[in-house]
């Protein structure tokens, strides 16, 4: 199967009918900055790389090494009074040979007396945990059925049961939050730490499981109310259950292409669709146009007009086998055949992946396709490991997918209608008027001719997450459940009176409980439904989360308007050159003096003054530079940069132009969509790389 074009997910038509002009996107990760909007309508920037001032936190327990040099004469007596002699004096040994320094290998367990009387043995447990923290105890059998032994041993793992066995970390699965280390959190103090996320070329989960593993967490401690672009420079908030600010700012200097800042303790984590939208700063490199007119009523024109509010191709993934195939799959009930569409070879992928898919569908073999098949196929990998402990059962396989990422099949099927749809109701009726049949938001106060459904509850939080990113970078989000609105088909007495504007024109996402238009465009629903073999309105099997009739539906808005739009026009002749500041190159310009030089750290003479953040400005620089160090994935690279024909005719090596915009789009609105109707051309990373060549 060809590459996914716009076309093949509905994606045909423009709001204006300007000419487009020639310019690439994402030629560099800082062409491409995104900063999080939050529901306080602030922008998120990086700010700050310091971990703020903390309280000093009085430990409850004694550090194990204090432990371990006190005398426990007194505890040993009691000790003796509530088990015997005979233990008391085997528990006196076994202190004696661990205050003694010798090596935790050579120290054995020992065995209490044999004990058929289980209060008292939990007596003798409680006594344990009360008084001698740096060791654990379990029961074994005794020498007969009716008794039971009490074993004591070191604990190796530390302070209070905390150790490789303990039934602490056995029932952490079934904590909301992995809590290692935050035993002795303060009361007073927020239990979520935020903090801001930059990351260049790495997708939301990706630098979120970078960060946990160096801290030693899981990464469903942390909460984030949107995955942000791949290919991109993007900043957004983070929560994280019970960590220390110190902890995480202390990463900076060893991350490269992520950095943290701007702390502060919080009681509530954030959750996904907890943003407003998206701040966004493009810059259009090697941009060619008949005149600089063009250029200039082009983007007069975006910021008046806006574009056609299409679900972008990042939506539908970047393989050979688009998202929504698999979802109609699913919503036929072929789950067989979906498991297939997931697994199976295809093209363009890297070389190892390939390798991994076909050594699957030769052996069959579950156990060495996990071992070579990448980590970040989160899909394949859930997949494989049902299918090993259930043969054949590939319905209970594809729920093995995390939720989120499961239902991004059917809700690329749900987009690749509404795509249709809305090029369907711009062909057939224009972009400037409603008419007869349209479906609007109401602004009447008679609510007897309404129907009361969710609204736009689509809201990805991605805006544009990496055309090439796989499936999990594209999938990882959840949809929030939207607020109610009241949605009306237009009359003819709305158009005379002109009480609703095109902008009020939405679209429905199919569901049980949307109303569909009343004019022409509801065809397109059907109709390319049963082609695809699927019913919107008749249940076709009983899995209900892959069901169209089971799922409420949301609308959408078939145009969108961009937020506190400007633009400028730009010459440069350096093409490794940024021509957008990032947030890292504002703290940096804001503490010039803070970055020492190479030469100067060898010399090891230089003088630092403890204000200073010296060591992060060293890893900071590794950040600024890592645009062109980073070759991440085949279309991870830096683009060449192409030779044009500048405007004016001087030297195309000297002098080329560049159009840097500045928008903010609410959540679930495509950038590359703004974009698209900008240039007239696609938006697919192939075609632009086409343009280096």
């Amino acid at each position: 199967m060809k590459t996914l074009d716009e076309s093949d997910v509905g994606i045909f038509c423009f709001i204006s009918n300007l000419p487009g002009f020639r310019g690439i996107l994402k030629q560099r990760y800082s062409d491409f900055i995104v900063n999080e909007v939050g529901t306080d309508g602030n922008v998120v920037h990086l700010t700050c790389l310091d971990a703020p001032p903390e309280a000093v936190v009085e430990h409850k327990e004694m550090k194990r090494s204090d432990q371990l040099n006190k005398s426990y004469a007194s505890e040993i007596e009691s000790f003796r009074s509530l088990a015997g002699d005979s233990d008391a004096d085997c528990l006196k040994a076994l202190i004696n040979q661990i205050t003694s320094g010798n090596s935790e290998d050579s120290i054995s367990p020992v065995v209490l007396s044999a004990n058929s009387d289980k209060s008292h043995r939990t007596a003798i447990h409680n006594f344990f945990k009360e008084n001698f923290k740096f060791l654990v105890t379990d029961t074994i059998d005794g020498p007969d059925a009716s008794s039971k032994c009490i074993r004591v041993r070191l604990n190796s793992g530390g302070n209070n049961g905390s150790g490789r066995n303990s039934k602490k970390r056995k029932e952490r699965g079934d904590n909301p939050f992995d809590s290692r280390g935050s035993e002795n959190w303060p009361e007073h103090q927020g239990k979520f730490l935020r903090f801001h996320l930059y990351k260049e070329n790495k997708d939301t989960q990706e630098a979120l499981g970078l960060i946990g593993k160096m801290l030693g967490i899981q990464s469903r401690s942390f909460g984030f109310a949107g995955t942000k672009d791949k290919r991109a420079v993007s900043t957004q908030r983070v929560t994280v259950f019970k960590q220390r600010a110190s902890r995480l700012a202390a990463l900076n200097k060893r991350l490269i292409g992520i950095q943290v800042g701007d702390f502060c303790y919080v009681k509530e984590g954030l959750l996904l669709g907890q943003l407003q939208g998206n701040r966004f700063t493009v810059t259009l490199r090697g941009v060619v146009a008949n005149s600089e007119d063009v250029i200039k009523a082009s983007a007069n024109s975006l910021g008046r007009l806006g574009f056609i509010n299409y679900f972008g191709l990042q939506r539908f993934g970047s393989g050979s086998v688009p998202t929504q195939l698999v979802g109609a799959t699913l919503l036929r009930g072929e789950w067989k055949a979906a498991v297939s569409m997931i697994l199976d070879p295809r093209e363009g992928e890297r070389n190892e992946i390939s390798k991994a898919r076909e050594y699957y569908k030769e052996t069959d073999d579950i156990d060495g396709t996990l071992r070579k098949l990448p980590r970040h196929l989160v899909a394949e990998r859930a997949i494989l490991q049902c299918l090993k402990k259930c043969p054949g059962n590939f319905l209970q396989a594809l729920k093995a997918i995390p939720r989120t990422l499961r239902m991004m099949y059917v809700h690329s099927y749900q987009s690749y209608l509404w795509n249709h749809a809305a090029s369907m109701r711009v062909e057939k009726y224009g972009t400037e008027q409603v008419v007869v049949g349209d479906l609007v938001y109401s602004k009447a106060d008679n609510t007897e001719e309404l129907t009361c459904v969710n609204s736009e509850c689509e809201a990805e939080n991605c805006n544009d997450i990496d055309d090439c990113g796989q499936l999990d970078e594209v999938s990882a989000t959840e949809l929030p459940v939207g607020r109610n609105n009241l949605v009306k088909t237009a009359t003819a007495e709305d158009i005379h009176t002109g009480k609703y504007t095109i902008d009020d024109v939405i679209l429905p996402m199919p569901g049980s409980r949307v109303i569909y238009p009343t004019n022409e465009v509801a065809e397109v629903y059907h109709r390319l439904a049963k082609k695809d073999g699927i019913n919107l309105t008749e249940i076709v099997h009983n899995v209900k989360e892959f069901s169209i009739t089971s799922m409420t539906g949301s609308y959408r808005q078939v145009f969108q308007k961009l937020l506190d739009f400007e633009w400028e026009l730009l010459k440069y002749t350096d093409a490794s050159k940024p021509l957008a500041e990032t947030d890292l190159d504002k703290i940096a310009k804001a503490k010039p003096l803070s970055i020492i030089k190479e030469e100067e750290l060898v010399g090891g003479d230089e003088k630092k003054d403890p204000s200073d953040c010296i060591e992060q400005f060293e890893s900071l620089e590794n950040v600024i530079k890592l645009s062109t160090d980073d070759n991440e994935a085949d279309c991870g690279r830096e683009l060449r940069v192409p030779q044009f024909k500048s405007l004016h005719g001087s030297d195309s090596q000297e002098v080329q132009m560049a159009l840097k915009l500045g928008f903010t789009l609410p959540t679930s609105c495509y950038a590359t969509m703004a974009i698209r109707e900008l240039l007239k051309t696609s938006t697919s990373v192939a075609f632009h790389k086409t343009l280096n060549q």
